[in-house]
């Protein structure tokens, strides 16, 4: 069930007030009825209704004003406004309208023509934006700061200004007053010219500053009784937007702050709708980039996926097509050594050996391109892993090929990580066999594996090590720091383990020195 439509009805009639709010009531419309305006001004303080509607003629503030301070502020401005009108009121509906009302209805009109005119408001509004929202914000007096050594004067625009529905932040000097707008919002300052100490044209040009450096709108209005040309050019120079005489009656001046808050009203409702257009345009930017983001992840993902299976393709070929032959030199060396050894030289011999040697290099290099591929392309499968076990099964199959090294393993205990088992076993398996490999020249071999960090490990050595300088070419593919001669090998393992470190989200980093050994660090 909807909630009822709400009315706030200012009358200060009692007989007309009973008659409208029975009228509205009978119409299915909930209603609030003050008798004057400066009532509807506090009501709307604290709640906001879906239409209003003000009798012209009130007493103290006209029905007119009210529009105007209505329509001057921000949480109001939206909200639909009927002006009630006496035949005897010449000119009045023209008036109302001029200023902010958005319709009129004389009193003496049929009840059904004011039922008419609500219904229509209440259903333009809903249709524009739906006024009256429970979050919406209520009314907010706009404040003025009025500056005069005169405490006669100061109390009679602190009590016009109340009675024109503003609320009056007085000060008797420039330093009071700059003090009030630090710390109170101000949306209009109404200044004396002649003061003691700072003046009114010197306090005008710190305001005028401070509202320049908050990026806010301050209308800014002097006021004297010795003005002349000269200060008038001067004030308006320093940042004035209008200068009165104190010799006028109060009406013009009050006419004066209207006008300067109603253009400082319509100057914040231009940067709001400006500050919008730019959010939209930041909007609409960010969609499109989002789009094309998008649509280049989906470009990406197919030629991924092509990649992969010319990958595939590749590893098929790499795996049959190469190594038949392979098998076949290989098969024919060991056959022309077995069967015709005996009648071949020295030298033909040591030559099938390096044919043989040859194409058992040849068989690694094709395994080892064989696992990298592999790494990149599989998936990864989780899972809490005991490392030094898997170390201790690495050691134990190496010292089961040379019983005879003399190498001191030093394995830390209970070394886990969250990984994939097949891969980091390569990574292990290339690193230890590095680590024994670079080794092998040292007669007090040590290899170490432990903890390092969270979630890391390290391998060490005080075998050949090597120069830092070229540490950046350590993990490329085929580039190694040292000989076939020396210490044989492909120039893919490392390749390898770092692209598994990397698959897992994780670093490896190298500190070595020439002659005493490496240490590998692997954070996963």
């Amino acid at each position: 069930m909807s909630e009822k439509p709400s009315v706030l009805l200012i009358e200060d009639s009692e007989t007309q007030a009973l008659m409208f709010t029975h009228l509205l009531q009978e119409a299915g419309m909930d209603v609030s009825r003050v008798s004057s305006a400066e009532d509807g001004i506090e009501y709307l303080r604290s709640a906001r209704p879906g239409l209003v509607i003000v009798d012209f003629h009130l007493p103290g503030l006209q029905g007119d004003e009210f529009c105007r301070l209505m329509r001057a502020n921000t949480s109001t401005d939206m909200i639909p406004l009927l002006i009630l009108t006496d035949d005897s009121q010449s000119g009045a509906e023209q008036h109302g309208l001029n200023c902010g009302a958005d319709d009129y209805v004389a009193k003496s009109n049929d009840k059904d023509v004011l039922l008419a005119r609500v219904e229509y408001l209440m259903r333009k509004a809903r249709e524009e934006g739906g006024v009256g929202q429970a979050d919406a914000s209520f009314f907010k007096s706009q404040n003025i700061l009025v500056t005069d050594d005169s405490p006669t004067y100061l109390m009679l625009l602190e009590e016009q200004l109340k009675h024109e529905g503003y609320g009056v932040v007085t000060a008797e000097n420039g330093d009071l007053a700059l003090d009030v707008a630090d710390h109170k919002p101000i949306d209009c300052a109404v200044i004396d010219l002649v003061m003691p100490g700072m003046d009114g044209i010197e306090l005008c040009r710190r305001l005028r500053a401070r509202s320049k450096a908050a990026e806010t709108a301050l209308p800014i209005l002097i006021v004297t009784s010795s003005g002349s040309k000269e200060k008038m050019m001067e004030a308006l120079e320093a940042g004035a937007d209008d200068f009165v005489d104190k010799a006028n009656d109060t009406t013009v001046l009050k006419a004066r702050i209207r006008a300067l808050l109603r253009r400082k009203f319509l100057q914040d409702e231009r940067q709001r709708v400006q500050n919008e257009l730019k959010l939209k345009e930041v909007e609409i930017v960010r969609e499109r980039m989002e789009k094309e983001a998008a649509l280049d992840r989906a470009q990406y993902a197919a030629q991924l996926e092509t990649v992969n299976k010319e990958l595939e393709a590749f590893s098929y070929a790499v795996s049959h097509d190469l190594r038949a032959p392979l098998r076949t030199i290989d098969g024919f060396s060991q056959i022309l050594m077995e069967d015709h050894g005996d009648k071949l030289e020295d030298d033909a011999k040591a030559l099938i050996g390096r044919v043989r040697a040859a194409t058992a290099k040849m068989s690694g290099l094709i395994e080892d391109l064989l696992k990298l591929s592999r790494v990149t392309s599989a998936p990864l499968a989780k899972a809490t892993v005991d490392l030094s076990q898997m170390v201790q099964e690495i050691v134990a199959s190496l010292v089961e090929t040379e019983p005879d090294r003399k190498v001191e393993f030093r394995i830390e205990p209970g070394v886990t990580a969250e990984c994939d088992r097949q891969l980091i076993n390569i990574v292990l398996t290339n690193l230890i066999e590095n680590a024994w490999k670079y080794s092998q020249k040292k007669s007090d071999a040590r290899i170490g594996f432990g903890r390092h960090g969270d979630g890391g490990f390290y391998v060490s050595d005080n075998g050949a090590g090597f120069d830092m300088a070229h540490a950046d070419q350590l993990f490329q593919p085929f580039r190694r720091l040292h000989s076939d001669t020396e210490f044989p090998g492909t120039g893919i393992g490392l390749a390898t383990v770092a692209r598994v470190v990397h698959r897992h989200g994780g670093d490896i980093k190298a500190e070595s020195t020439k002659g005493e050994g490496t240490t590998f660090t692997v954070m996963l």
